[in-house]
Order: C-alpha cells, then sequence, then structure tokens
C-alpha cells in the first residue's frame, strides 16, 4: 500500500486547480498563448521536492539542516525532524557551533513513511521532512523519501556525507545522487592542512590513514571515541573488535591518496559531521 493510498489530513494535499476556459488561451498563434493543449488535464501534478545537501566534514550541513527548519517553522509550516547515527549518540541533529535540536532516530529496519502516517493519526500536519547523516539511510528509505514527496507533496531536505573514508560514495547517498530533484553542494570551504580544498573524509589509526574497516564508524576527532555501525548509544557498550584512538581528517586528493596528514595537522579539528 502506498502512502498516497492512507487517509491523509484534508489540508496535507493540493487542491486541484480547474481552469476557467477563459484562463486557457485557444489561439496557438498568439505570441503569448501557451503551447497548444495546455490545460488543467495535462498539466503536471504538484509534487514535494526531494534535495540533497552533501559535502564534507565540517561543512556545516547540520547547521544548515536546523536553519532550513527554523526558516520553514517561522512561516506555520510543520516538519519533522529525523536523524540517523548523530555524532552525539543521541536522537538529535547537533551543530558543531552549539544548535541542537531533538529529532527520531531512523533504524536501519525504520520505514520512514510510517513514521509520517503516526503524524497523520495524531491529526499532526506536515509540510516538510529534515533528515540528517542521510548516508547513512538504506537505499529502500531513501526511495520511501521519494515516495512521499511524490505522492503526498512533502518536501524532504536531506544533509550528508557523499563518500566514504575509501572515498566511495555511501549506498544512502548513491541513491539520492540517482533519485534527488536537486543535488547541491554546501557552499563551506573545508580545508587541508596544505590550504588546498578538502573534499575526502579520512579516517585515521595511530596516525596513519585507514583503507580497510567498516563502512559505517561514527567517530570524534580525538582518539578512542569510535563506535563500529554507529554513534554510542545510552548503556550499550562498545563491540570487542572496536578499533581504539580513531578519528577523521579532511584532505585533499593528493594528500589523501598520499596518507600524508601533515607534519603539524591539528587534532580535534574536525569531527565527523
Amino acid at each position: 500500500m502506498t502512502v498516497s493510498e492512507q487517509n491523509v489530513p484534508a489540508e496535507q494535499g493540493l487542491p486541484e486547480q480547474n481552469l476557467p476556459d477563459s484562463a486557457v488561451a485557444s489561439d496557438p498563434t498568439d505570441a503569448l498563448s501557451p503551447v497548444p493543449g495546455h490545460t488543467a488535464q495535462n498539466r503536471a501534478p504538484s509534487t514535494g521536492r526531494l534535495r540533497y545537501c552533501y559535502g564534507p566534514m565540517d561543512c556545516g550541513k547540520s547547521t544548515l539542516a536546523l536553519q532550513i527548519d527554523h526558516n520553514h517553522a517561522r512561516q506555520g509550516r510543520r516538519g519533522l525532524l529525523l536523524v540517523r547515527h548523530d555524532r552525539s549518540g543521541q536522537p538529535r541533529i547537533s551543530s558543531r557551533i552549539g544548535i541542537t535540536r531533538q529529532a527520531y532516530e531512523v533504524g536501519a529496519d525504520t520505514d520512514i513513511r510510517e513514521l509520517v502516517r503516526a503524524q497523520w493519526a495524531a491529526g499532526h500536519r506536515l509540510d516538510y521532512l529534515i533528515v540528517d547523516e542521510a548516508q547513512f539511510l538504506s537505499t529502500e528509505q531513501v526511495e520511501q523519501l521519494a515516495e512521499l514527496a511524490d505522492d503526498v507533496q512533502l518536501d524532504v531536505y536531506c544533509f550528508g556525507i557523499a563518500t566514504d573514508f575509501r572515498s566511495r560514495l555511501f549506498p544512502g547517498s548513491q541513491r539520492l545522487f540517482e533519485l534527488a530533484d536537486e543535488l547541491q553542494p554546501v557552499q563551506v570551504d573545508v580545508l587541508c592542512w596544505c590550504g588546498a580544498a578538502g573534499r575526502f573524509n579520512a579516517r585515521v589509526q595511530h596516525e596513519r590513514v585507514l583503507r580497510a574497516g567498516d563502512t559505517v564508524l561514527v567517530a570524534d576527532t580525538e582518539p578512542g571515541q569510535s563506535t563500529p555501525g554507529g554513534a554510542k548509544q545510552a548503556g550499550t557498550e562498545p563491540a570487542a573488535e572496536e578499533p581504539q584512538n580513531v578519528r577523521y581528517q579532511v584532505l585533499c586528493r593528493r594528500h589523501y591518496r598520499q596518507g600524508d596528514l601533515g607534519a603539524t595537522a591539528p587534532h580535534g579539528q574536525l569531527r565527523l559531521a
């Protein structure tokens, strides 16, 4: 059953607009006429937009996510904030500059459409979704976001990292690149230690760049704060095989390839965003 087959609040859908005959020009020779045959019946239906804002660590993705939520809420729109593996280990979207908002933690098996249906069942209107750390979503969850945009006109804003520590696309990011209506790199320069633009998220252990390991390992830039498969959750212990002294550092392509961290690269400058 698709989302569109559910009982959507009356105000959730957009009313169909039937233009009067006088509003549709019929003379194809008129320079101001629309394309012949362009009527209310064959106009493209209204849909939401699926957007993906991406960039390396420390470029301000979470800050932008919270700013967009603030801007929409000020205009009376109602949104739902979602996150997958926030750096804090808590169900929240946390910005490095100190702004934090509670969010719903998306699990590996979460059906995002069911979250939306639960909001409707509680009598809440939804106009948009904010999804942080979207690179960790499954391909199925990204497809659910596309369905919500198309079928119930939700605007969906996703934020995440494009590539993992091996410089390969995250599965969630790959599917977003394939399906999103808009792809927007975050326009904040992140620099390598050499001063060149940094784009590669190097995983570092014992001051060496790692080339193999778990795809998902959320870590701080300080040693000893890493958890395979995601951020630490309250009441859980790290896995026995947890690598210690792991951090991340953004590098340019040349120094990522060379594994060169720089002689004076400061620790703690960057965190996984």
